[in-house]
This record gives structure tokens, sequence and C-alpha cells, in this order.
């Protein structure tokens, strides 16, 4: 593992954290900012759209600026970000902060993402993927516990403050660790050519198949807590440790995932987009039943990051000639899956359906999954479809 990636995690594991870790601090955010939970919980839609929406537009207008000074510059706003949330005197403002840091988040992963794979082989380029992602998963493991224990002991003002020093980490890492020509932008690639490369279907397919994806991870995990405890009958206390062994479970399948990229990557993805399917109708069959729910929890999560990974890996391969559109649709694609799964759920949940039905949801979207990533592979080695080369290595030719 090269020193330049890991420099690229420990940034994508700060973006990480400072995400998901408002959730574990929101009852204090309220109350410090005096308004209910409900409106504080617009700090994390909030955030989410910022990435969905922003992300994009901020990477096509960085598009010429060098991938090492964008990742430094997307850092520094990171840190300023948590500044101005530490200190941060009323809820609006706090809003203002949280979607401008999720900018960045957007445009630092899709950005990171194109880095990582220009710095190995092609046939490294799933792990390096991999590796990316494993700042999220590992965020979720390490740092929002970390960070909400901090705020539980000294106020949620000290989980920014925490943050802001692991930007400055961060920071450091890329600064010293990144190579200076990482990433030239010396090679301009225009705006009709990145919205073009979207439109091959190696492309258009992977978008759908990460809707799927999220349709079968998040209609059930947005609701995993009531599930776990009026459907499995597990105190609450427990579902914290259920959410942990299902966060580990990620952290492998994002290697996992990142270690069949390098190969046949089509035919694993297409079987383990079937497998999901098993798992999740699985995870309904033995939902009433505490040690095989977990159990297929942890699987479950397990598969959700090995399938994402090769995904990502496909969608960066083919649109290498003109990466930075398509790198930044990436997380925004994945904020946008999740809204619509949350509101999915929370739809059927008020039609008077049991929260046990949720996983079914998942099973459908893996059906539908497969079914398009097959069609789309046996396109594809039909046409003999010739993978593009980076716009860079074109150039030169």
């Amino acid at each position: 593992m090269s020193l330049p990636l890991i420099a690229l995690f420990i940034a994508a594991f700060a973006f990480g954290t400072t995400e998901f870790v408002i959730a574990g601090v929101l009852p204090q955010v309220a109350e410090g900012l005096g308004v209910s939970i409900p409106t504080a919980g617009y700090l994390v839609s909030g955030y989410a759209i910022g990435i969905a929406l922003g992300g994009p537009l901020l990477t096509l207008a960085t598009a010429r600026v060098p991938r090492k000074s964008l990742l430094i510059g997307l850092t520094i706003a990171f840190i300023a970000g948590q500044l101005a949330c530490a200190l941060a005197p009323d809820f609006a403002s706090m809003l203002v902060f949280r979607v401008a840091i999720a900018v960045a988040h957007g445009t630092y992963f899709g950005a990171a993402m194109v880095v990582a794979v220009g710095l190995v082989s092609e046939q490294q380029r799933g792990m390096a993927v991999a590796l990316i992602l494993a700042g999220l998963t590992v965020s979720g493991i390490v740092g929002v516990p970390i960070g909400t224990a901090i705020g539980n002991l000294w106020g949620w003002h000290w989980t920014f403050w925490a943050m802001l020093g692991l930007g400055l980490f961060a920071l450091a890492a890329i600064a010293l660790l990144l190579p200076r020509t990482t990433g030239s932008s010396a090679v301009a690639v225009g705006l009709g050519k990145e919205v073009r490369v979207l439109g091959r279907q190696q492309v258009w397919t992977s978008l759908i198949l990460m809707l799927m994806l999220m349709l079968g991870q998040f209609v059930p995990y947005t609701f995993i807590a009531p599930l776990l405890q009026e459907v499995t009958g597990l105190d609450a206390g427990l579902v914290p440790w259920v959410l942990l062994l299902n966060g580990i479970g990620a952290t492998v399948g994002v290697f996992i995932g990142g270690k069949l990229s390098a190969g046949r990557l089509m035919p694993s993805l297409i079987a383990m987009l079937a497998l999901q399917g098993v798992v999740l109708g699985l995870v309904y069959v033995v939902s009433p039943y505490p040690l095989p729910m977990i159990t297929a929890l942890t699987v479950w999560g397990g598969l959700n990051f090995a399938i994402g990974t090769p995904i990502q890996t496909r969608i960066l391969t083919w649109t290498a000639d003109a990466p930075n559109l398509a790198s930044s649709l990436i997380p925004s694609g994945f904020n946008i899956g999740i809204a619509i799964a949350a509101s999915f759920g929370s739809l059927i949940l008020a039609s008077g359906l049991s929260y046990r039905i949720l996983p079914l949801v998942g099973v459908a979207a893996m059906a539908v999954a497969t079914t398009v990533a097959l069609l789309s592979h046996l396109h594809e080695r039909r046409r003999n479809s010739v993978k593009p080369l980076a716009a860079s290595v074109a150039a030169a030719q």
C-alpha cells in the first residue's frame, strides 16, 4: 500500500467522519442551537444535498486545477468548515457551514478516486478505489463512535474541534505524501466530452446498478433500529453492537470487492448482485431470530460494499478519457440513492406494512440489478468494446 494512497485514505476518513458523526451528537446540537431534533435533522439531509448537487458543480469549475492543489484546497475547506461549525452562533449558520463542507466532500471523493486509480496499474484500480471507500467504512467504525464520545463528554463543540485536528493531520499527509504532479490537469477536456462519456452503456448501466444497490441497502438500513427491536426483539442497547458488526463486514467487503475488481470484474459483480438478493431474502426469513439475523446483517454489510467497489471502478475505467464529471457523480449518485431509498422506505411503512417487509424491496432491487448487469456485460462482449485511455495518455500518443 503506497504512502500517497494512505494520504488519500486519511482525508476520506476525515470527510466520512464529519458526515456521519452529526447523527451521534444531534440531540446536543439541537439543544445548543435552540432548535428541535427534527429541525436539526436538516443538518443531515442538507449535507447529502450539498454532496449531490454542489459536488459535481465544483468539480466542473475546478477541472483545470492540478489535482494535488485541488485536494489540498478541499482539505483546507474541510478545516475551515470545522472551525466555523465549532463557533456557529445559530442553526442557520451551522446549516450553511455543513452544506459548504459537503460540497467539498463531494468534490474530494470524485477527485481522490481519479487520482487513486492514476497512481496504480489497471490491475490495482479496484484496490485503490477500495482504499478510498474504506475511509468511509472505517469512519463509521472508529471515527463516529470517538467523535460521539467526545461530544457526550465535553459538549458537541469539541466534536468539531476534534474534526479540525483530524483535518490538519489529513492536510499534512496530502501535502507531504502526494506527488507534486499527481493527476495533472494539463490536458483540457471539454464539458461536452465530460457529458458524452456518460452515455456509454457501461457508465449509465453502472449508475442504475448504484441506484439499485442503494435501494437494497438503505431501505432496510434507514429503519434498522426499529427492525431489530420490534421484529428481532433485541434490546436497544444491543443495536449499536449489531451495527458495529455490520460496519466491520462492510470494511472487509470493500477490500474483497477491490480484489475481485482486479480480475473478472463483471462476472464477479453479477454473481455478488445475485448473492445479495439471496442474502436479503434470508434477512427477511430470519429477522425474528436474533443470532441468524445478526449473522445475515454482517454478511449483508460486507456484500453492500463489496458490490460498490467494482461499480465505481467500472465507472472510472470507462470514463478515463473524461473523468471529472463522472467521478463526481459517484458520491452524488450514492447520496441521491440514499435519499430516494429512505423516502421509499417511509412510504412503505406509512402504508401500514411491517418493518419486516423492507428487505424484500432489496430482493427486488437486486433482481433488477443482476438483470441489468448481465445484459450490459453481454452487450459489451458482443460489441468487443475497447476501454478508453486516460486523457493524458491519449494526448501523448
